[in-house]
């Protein structure tokens, strides 16, 4: 896993594997007001959303990947949050949410949380998972 900001990424560009993704999806989205765009660059996350993205078989969208720790703050986020390394919050629209959670374990993601308009998703030693407030309900199968 290697730190990136969006300004030295120039090297990933030439290397990139991961046609579905690109670096600026990943990085901290805080706009420049607090970090130059960190992102956190480990291939077999990346491996991993092309494996859910191929499994479901449409683009998924990331609401929110790498987060610094000004952002992180800034917008409320848990102070261990994985954001804070890598993880991505997958938005539900369009998509069967039960599929798209057994995609993403089936890919390996072991950090899943359960949301009303999202599918967090990160790579932790032990499994995980959890929902978020209000909805527990429709996650249940």
């Amino acid at each position: 896993m290697l730190f990136k900001t969006l300004t030295d990424t120039g090297s990933l560009n030439t290397d990139w594997r991961w046609p579905h993704f690109q670096p600026a999806e990943l990085a901290c989205r805080c706009g420049g007001r607090f970090c130059g765009g960190e992102y956190w660059h480990d291939p077999s996350f990346l491996d991993g959303l092309e494996i859910v993205r191929a499994r479901i078989g449409r683009p998924l969208i990331i609401n929110s990947g790498h987060r610094c720790d000004l952002w992180n703050a800034a917008i409320g986020g848990a102070p261990l949050s994985r954001h804070k390394q890598i993880a991505v919050d997958i938005a539900l629209a369009g998509h069967d949410w039960i599929e798209l959670r057994d995609a993403a374990r089936g890919a390996g993601f072991t950090g899943l949380g359960l949301a009303r308009t999202f599918l967090h998703m990160d790579r932790r030693s032990r499994a995980a998972h959890w929902y978020y407030k209000g909805s527990e309900a429709l996650w249940r199968t």
